[in-house]
C-alpha cells in the first residue's frame, strides 16, 4: 500500500495541486504572476547567483528530459553505450548541479544579508528555495558521489519507465520498489516543490515573454527634469 500512495497517488495528488493551483493564481490573481525585481536592492552578488542558478536550472531540466522521458533503448539504438552514457550525464548533469546549487546559495545568502531584501521576503520566497535547495543537493551528492562511489545507478529502467507510464495513466508504482532511497527522497521532494510553484514566485517559469520584442519601450524620466518643465510650462 505504502507504494501505490507515493508512487501513484502522491505523483498525481501534488501535479494536480500544481495544475488547478496555477489556473486558478492566472484566472483571478495574474498580477502577482511573476518574480519581482531586486536589482535596485542589490547588484553585485545578482550579477553572479542568477545566471549560474538560471543556466544550471536549464542544463538541468534538458538532462532530466534526456534521462527520463527518453527510453534507454533509443541511446541503444544510436550507438550510445550504458558505460558513456553514464559518463557524459555524470560529466554534464554534475556541471548542471553545482551551477544550480552554488547559484541558489549565493542568492540565499544574499537575501538573507542585505537588510533592505530581507525585510521585503516573505514565507514563500524561503520556502521554495529550501525546496529547490533540497532537490539540486540530492541531486548533485546522486549524480558525484553516489554515481562514482556507490554504484551507476540505471535509472532508466526504473524510475525512467515509471515517470513516463503517469502520463498515459498506468503508473507502473512496482518500479520504484527496488529504487535507491536517496533517488526517491530526491523524487519526492521534486513534487513537493511541483505543487508549491503556485503559491511562490516559481510561478514565473511558466511565463514566455512572446510579447517582449514588440512592446512599446518604457521611458524613464528625471522628476527634477519634470519639475522643471513644468515649471517652465507655468
Amino acid at each position: 500500500m505504502a507504494g501505490i500512495f507515493w508512487w501513484v497517488v502522491f505523483p498525481y495528488m501534488m501535479l494536480t495541486i500544481l495544475i488547478v493551483g496555477l489556473l486558478y493564481r492566472f484566472t483571478f490573481n495574474q498580477v502577482s504572476w511573476t518574480a519581482p525585481s531586486t536589482e535596485l536592492l542589490e547588484k553585485k552578488w545578482l550579477r553572479i547567483g542568477s545566471p549560474l542558478f538560471h543556466w544550471g536550472i536549464v542544463f538541468a531540466f534538458i538532462g532530466h528530459l534526456m534521462g527520463v522521458l527518453i527510453p534507454i533503448s533509443f541511446y541503444r539504438g544510436i550507438g550510445v553505450s550504458d558505460h558513456m552514457y553514464h559518463v557524459l550525464a555524470i560529466l554534464g548533469g554534475g556541471i548542471a548541479g553545482l551551477m544550480v546549487l552554488a547559484g541558489l546559495i549565493i542568492l540565499l545568502i544574499r537575501r538573507l544579508t542585505v537588510k533592505r531584501l530581507r525585510t521585503q521576503s516573505s514565507t514563500g520566497d524561503y520556502v521554495s528555495v529550501l525546496f529547490v535547495l533540497i532537490v539540486s543537493a540530492l541531486g548533485v551528492y546522486m549524480t558525484i558521489i553516489y554515481n562514482t562511489t556507490v554504484i551507476a545507478y540505471e535509472y532508466r529502467t526504473t524510475i525512467g519507465p515509471w515517470f513516463r507510464s503517469l502520463f498515459y495513466f498506468q503508473p507502473k508504482y512496482e518500479l520504484m520498489t527496488t529504487v535507491p532511497f536517496v533517488f526517491q527522497l530526491h523524487i519526492v521532494v521534486a513534487f513537493l516543490l511541483f505543487a508549491s510553484i503556485p503559491f511562490t514566485s516559481l510561478v514565473h517559469m511558466f511565463s514566455f515573454p512572446a510579447r517582449y520584442p514588440t512592446r512599446a519601450p518604457i521611458q524613464y524620466r528625471s522628476r527634477i527634469g519634470y519639475r522643471r518643465q513644468s515649471e517652465r510650462d507655468k
